[in-house]
């Protein structure tokens, strides 16, 4: 454990020795997020995923610098389908700890694999069309597609559950059962899926109470004779065989007599009734279908509209990737010493892409290189000067005056208007001499300049001040 003030190590006692530091609470935020963490690793070895997650956001919340807890968060979130989640936790472990860090070799393996990249991309968009399908009440589209994601990403929790969700609704309980059973394989306490597994019970409770008062009350039939209510069974039938040939050939008698003088009359009004009802179903038809066929127009440019803008929002998740990996590839570059090229690498950074702490790291990088970069390359420079290796000392001191033309009090302009002089660069060494006159007046540079070099180098451009 090192102190977070002076990065000295630190022992038992509650004070640093090094910078004597009261580091009792630091301590005890770090013995927290240790013990989060470890309830988290706990949890994510019985698959209590969501209260993994927890956890070690809350380890996270204690010590944000606790990468253990942040790879296994990232390996969580790519274990339940949340691949950008994922991407994003080692993207930032990554920044934190460059070296021996098991995040690397997460990334490597993602970015190694182009087809599965382009897989996470398409399940974002069906997943967010499948949301859309809901809000414009299409369950039936919904449904097809989380089957379509399930197919190709089938550890996507939240597709598991929006599907059981939708088959609820349907009341179609078996099939959402099913669903959530899925997901509790995947994430075995996550609280939504045993919410919706608590409602299908009751629905069944509910219906199955339902059948039974149903079945209750056809069971029996009651009836009034005086004063006596009589219960009787719903099946009590008369088993007299007498009474029952008389009874079916007076039926046979009825019927025949009906068929001949009243339904085969009604049987033609129907025929012609049913020809002209036809005719007209057939117009409301074509009808129907004109109007299908141009709802079918409508629905495939909604659909187009949202491909492009799924399509807008993959393409920004991926430049987010790709600018936090510029950043720690500048990074590196900078703790190899490459001042110029780390400086080259922080341009190509897209800094709108990146959260506060690398944008932190961003321009903490930034500063402390321009710093190092004016100070070495000055350094240089005046050592080439005073070396005699005048266009080796021009070509340095020039990038040190392109960023501060007044760095080290003006002793940067002056020896660089001293070195064009020497090379025979006399118009950019005019310029300069004339510039430290102006803006260092009551200097010896200034005194130098006006009363020695600048006529020097006028008479030799044939002109007088």
């Amino acid at each position: 454990m090192q102190c977070f003030k002076c990065g000295a190590q630190l022992g038992p006692e509650q004070t640093c020795p090094n910078c004597g530091l009261n580091v009792k609470m630091y301590k005890k935020l770090l013995a927290i997020s240790n013990y989060l963490y470890n309830q988290g690793l706990e949890k994510a070895k019985i698959r209590d995923l969501s209260g993994a997650i927890d956890c070690l956001k809350k380890s996270l919340q204690y010590n944000k610098n606790n990468i253990d807890a942040r790879n296994l968060l990232g390996l969580i979130y790519y274990e339940t389908g949340e691949t950008v989640s994922a991407l994003s936790e080692w993207v930032i472990s990554k920044n934190q700890k460059g070296r021996n860090n098991i995040a690397q070799q997460y990334l490597d393996e993602v970015q190694s694999h182009p087809a599965m990249l382009n897989t996470v991309n398409q399940t974002i968009k069906k997943y967010n069309q499948a949301l859309l399908y809901c809000q414009q009440d299409s369950t039936d589209l919904a449904v097809i597609q989380l089957k379509k994601i399930l197919s190709s990403n089938p550890k996507l929790v939240k597709a598991h559950q929006l599907l059981a969700l939708l088959y609820i609704h349907d009341r179609k309980f078996d099939l959402a059962r099913k669903s959530l059973r899925s997901a509790g394989r995947i994430d075995r306490s996550n609280t939504i899926t045993m919410r919706y597994l608590a409602e299908i019970d009751n629905q069944d409770e509910a219906s199955e109470e339902k059948e039974k008062r149903r079945k209750k009350k056809d069971s029996k039939v009651e009836y009034s004779t005086g004063n006596d209510t009589i219960i009787q069974p719903a099946n009590l039938r008369d088993n007299s065989g007498w009474m029952m040939i008389v009874n079916i050939l007076v039926g046979l008698i009825i019927g025949v007599t009906a068929t001949y003088f009243l339904i085969v009359p009604s049987i033609k009004q129907n025929l012609q009734k049913s020809a002209n009802t036809a005719v007209s179903q057939a117009n409301d038809t074509i009808a129907s279908k004109n109007q299908e066929i141009q709802a079918l127009k409508d629905e495939v440019a909604q659909l187009e509209k949202s491909v492009e803008k799924a399509q807008g929002s993959s393409e920004a998740s991926l430049t987010q990737v790709t600018s936090y990996q510029k950043l720690l590839n500048a990074y590196q570059v900078y703790q190899q010493g490459g001042l110029e090229d780390a400086k080259t690498a922080l341009t190509d950074i897209d800094v709108s892409k990146l959260d506060a702490d690398a944008k932190q790291m961003y321009e903490s990088m930034q500063t402390d290189i321009s710093t190092k970069f004016l100070e070495t390359t000055y350094n240089e420079g005046h050592s080439a000067y005073m070396s005699r290796q005048y266009e080796k000392s021009a070509e340095l001191l020039q990038k040190v005056v392109d960023m501060d033309d007044t760095y080290s009090n003006g002793d940067a302009i002056y020896y660089l208007a001293q070195s064009y002089r020497i090379i025979g660069d006399y118009e950019k060494a005019a310029v300069l001499y004339q510039k430290v006159i102006d803006e260092y007046p009551s200097t010896y540079k200034a005194d130098n300049a006006k009363n020695n070099y600048l006529p020097q180098i006028q008479a030799s451009l044939g002109t007088q001040q």
